[in-house]
C-alpha cells in the first residue's frame, strides 16, 4: 500500500459541511491500490469510545494519480469524530492524525482521530440557488449590436464586421442588448455577464476612469437600470465585471497623485516606488506590464471603503445579481473576504465569481467567492476537442482531478466555459468542426457547475487570440447555421432538470466513449461523447428519451454526443 499516496484534511476540501448536519468525508488514496476496501468509523466525539458506526466508502472520482473515496454524513449530533480503516490483502490498517497504523486505540481515540469539532451554521458555503439552472451568455458590449441610432457615432472607428483591432470600436451598447433579450432567452439563456460598462478610454473598458459612470458610448444609468429591469421580466440575470485590482491611470484619484506625490491623500491607494509615480520610468505597480492601468492598493482601508462602496452602490441602483471579479487572484484575501459580507448582506444570492484561472481553493473555502471562471476546464476541452491529446479516460481523469480541487457546493456554481474575450474561440481552435463544438458544449452543460456561452457562439464565430476573438455579432441570419443553434437550444433546455441542478456525477470512460453520468434521486442522466474515430453502440431501453448531434440509429458516430435521459436507477 502506498501510504505516501493517502490524504486526508479536517475542515477542508476533504471534510466540509454541505448543510446543517450534513458532512462530506473524503480519502484521497493511490490508484494502484484500487483493491483497497475503506471505511469510515465514526461517532459523536464525546461516544467515539463506546458508540461507533462502521460505514463504507466508494471510490467516486479517479484522476491519473488517486482515487477518491467520498461519502456523506446525515449527523444528529454535529460533533464528529472519525478514523479510516483500509483492508487491503487480508491486512488492516488504522488511518488517524497519527497517520498509518496497524492498531488503534480507540479508548484513548480523543487524542488522535479526526474531528468535526461542530458545524456552526455560519460557516456553512450555501449554494446560490438560481446559479444551479443558470445558463450564462457572456457578451463584450462594444461587439454585440448598437441599439442607440441617435448616439454620437464619433468614436466609432470600423465597419461593423471588420476584423478588429486593439483600439478599434464598433458601437454596441446597452440598448443594443436589451433589443436582444428576446434574442438571448430564445436561446435558453437565464444569466448575462457583461464585461465592464463604465467610463474609460478603451473599448474593452478594463481601465476604469470613473467607477459610478455607465461609459456614454454604452449609454447612461437609466439605459443600465432598464437593461436589468427588463431582463428580470424576462427570467434573466445580469452580472457585471468589477476590475477591482486596477484602474485607469485618468481616475480622478490616480491624476492627484500624479500632481502631488506624497502629499496627495491618495498617495497609499497605488503602489509607488519614489515621491511621484513616473508613468515613463513605471515606478509604480500596474496591471501587467501596462502603465496606464495602475494597481490598486487593496490592502489601504481607504481602497476598500472606495471599492466595496461602488460594489454595492450598482446593486442598489440597478439590483444586479452578481460581480464577476477581474484578476481577482492578484488582489488581498482580506479584501474579498470584506467584499463578500458586505455585497452578501446587500443582496444574499448576488453571486460573487472570481477570474483565476489556476487552482483557486484559498479564495473558495466559503469566506471570499462563491465559484470562479473555470479555465481548467477550458484547458482539458482544448486538450480532449482541438488537441486530441487526451483520451477519454484521461478526459476524464482530468476532469474529475479538477473537481476535487473543491467543495461539493462551490463545484455546482462553478462559470465553466470553453471560450471567452480572454482565448481564441473554442470553433477556431477545433478547426471549425461543428460537431466536435456541440460535443464540447454537451459536456459544458452536462458536468456540475453554470455553463456560459461566449457571444457568437451559437452562430459558430470564429477568431484567434484578442483582440481577434472580440469580432462583431453577425446578425445576417442568413449565416447562421440553423441546425447548431437548434441543437445548443435543445442542450440549454437541459438545465432545467433537477438531475443536472442537484446530481453527483461519475466520470468515466466506456468503449473509447467520455460518458458523464449525474444522478439525483432515482433518475440519472448520462451523456456520452464519441472521439474514437469508429462508430460505437450504446445500449438504451426502449423508454429511453435521447438527443444527440447526429441522427442517432443504435451507433454514435465519430465526433457525435448522446444524452440519454428518463432513466430510472
Amino acid at each position: 500500500m502506498n501510504q505516501h499516496a493517502i490524504l486526508h484534511i479536517p475542515d477542508s476540501r476533504y471534510c466540509f459541511a454541505s448543510g446543517e448536519k450534513e458532512l462530506v468525508l473524503r480519502l484521497r488514496m493511490a490508484r494502484e491500490d484500487e483493491e483497497a476496501e475503506v471505511s469510515l468509523i465514526h461517532a459523536c466525539k464525546y461516544d467515539f469510545a463506546i458508540k461507533r458506526r462502521q460505514e463504507k466508502m466508494n471510490i467516486c472520482y479517479s484522476d491519473r494519480l488517486y482515487h477518491y473515496y467520498e461519502i456523506k454524513l446525515q449527523l444528529e449530533d454535529v460533533r464528529l469524530a472519525y478514523i479510516f480503516q483500509i483492508e487491503e490483502k487480508g491486512n488492516i490498517y488504522y488511518y488517524s492524525e497519527d497517520g498509518i497504523t496497524k492498531t488503534y486505540n480507540f479508548e484513548e481515540g480523543f487524542y488522535n482521530f479526526f474531528q468535526m469539532p461542530y458545524i456552526n451554521t455560519n460557516d456553512i458555503m450555501e449554494v446560490v440557488e438560481w446559479m444551479r439552472s443558470a445558463v450564462f451568455y457572456q457578451i463584450f458590449v462594444d461587439r454585440f449590436y448598437q441599439g442607440d441610432c441617435e448616439k454620437d457615432t464619433k468614436y466609432i472607428t470600423m465597419q461593423w464586421g471588420d476584423i478588429p483591432t486593439p483600439k478599434s470600436f464598433a458601437g454596441g451598447d446597452i440598448k443594443g442588448i436589451i433589443k436582444k433579450l428576446d434574442y438571448i432567452k430564445d436561446l435558453g439563456v437565464n444569466a448575462i455577464y457583461l464585461t465592464p460598462i463604465f467610463e474609460s478610454v478603451s473599448n474593452h473598458k478594463y481601465d476604469i476612469s470613473d467607477y459610478k459612470k455607465v461609459d456614454s458610448q454604452f449609454g447612461t444609468m437609466e439605459d443600465a437600470k432598464e437593461l436589468v429591469a427588463k431582463a428580470h421580466e424576462k427570467g434573466i440575470r445580469i452580472i457585471f465585471d468589477a476590475v477591482f485590482n486596477h484602474c485607469s491611470m485618468k481616475m480622478t484619484e490616480f491624476q492627484d497623485v500624479l500632481s502631488n506625490g506624497k502629499k496627495s491623500a491618495y498617495y497609499n491607494w497605488f503602489l509607488i516606488d519614489g515621491e511621484y509615480p513616473d508613468p515613463e520610468k513605471m515606478n509604480y505597480e500596474c496591471f501587467a506590464t501596462c502603465n496606464y492601468m495602475p494597481k490598486l492598493n487593496t490592502a489601504d482601508q481607504g481602497v476598500q471603503d472606495f471599492l466595496i462602496e461602488i460594489a454595492l452602490y450598482w446593486i442598489r441602483e440597478t439590483d444586479i445579481d452578481g460581480w464577476r471579479l477581474d484578476v481577482s487572484d492578484e488582489v488581498s484575501h482580506e479584501f474579498w473576504r470584506r467584499f463578500r459580507r458586505e455585497v452578501k448582506a446587500e443582496k444574499k444570492d448576488c453571486v460573487i465569481i472570481g477570474e483565476n484561472w489556476h487552482d483557486a481553493y484559498p479564495y473558495l473555502m466559503g469566506d471570499q467567492y462563491d465559484s470562479i471562471m473555470n479555465y481548467s476546464f477550458t484547458k482539458a476541452c482544448l486538450d480532449y476537442f482541438a488537441r486530441e491529446t487526451f483520451s477519454a479516460k484521461e478526459m476524464a481523469e482530468k476532469l474529475s482531478g479538477n473537481l476535487m480541487r473543491n467543495t461539493e457546493q462551490v463545484n455546482f456554481m462553478m462559470l465553466n466555459l470553453i471560450d471567452s474575450h480572454d482565448t481564441h474561440r473554442f470553433f477556431t481552435e477545433v478547426s471549425k468542426d461543428k460537431d466536435k463544438l456541440l460535443c464540447a458544449l454537451a459536456l459544458e452543460i452536462i458536468v456540475p457547475g453554470a455553463p456560459c456561452i461566449y457571444y457568437g457562439t451559437e452562430i459558430c464565430m470564429e477568431g484567434g487570440y484578442d483582440p481577434d476573438s472580440r469580432r462583431c455579432f453577425n446578425w445576417k441570419q442568413e449565416n447562421w447555421d440553423r441546425e447548431v443553434m437548434r441543437t445548443i437550444k435543445e442542450l440549454t433546455a437541459l438545465r432545467a432538470d433537477s438531475v443536472l441542478q442537484y446530481g453527483k456525477v461519475n466520470l468515466r470512460e466506456e468503449d473509447e466513449m467520455l460518458c458523464v453520468e449525474r444522478i439525483w434521486e432515482e433518475r440519472k442522466i448520462v451523456l456520452y461523447i464519441n472521439l474514437s474515430k469508429r462508430e460505437k453502440q450504446v445500449s438504451l431501453s426502449e423508454d429511453q428519451k435521447v438527443m444527440s448531434s447526429h441522427r442517432y440509429d443504435r451507433e454514435l458516430e465519430n465526433n457525435g454526443f448522446l444524452v440519454v435521459m428518463g432513466q430510472e436507477i
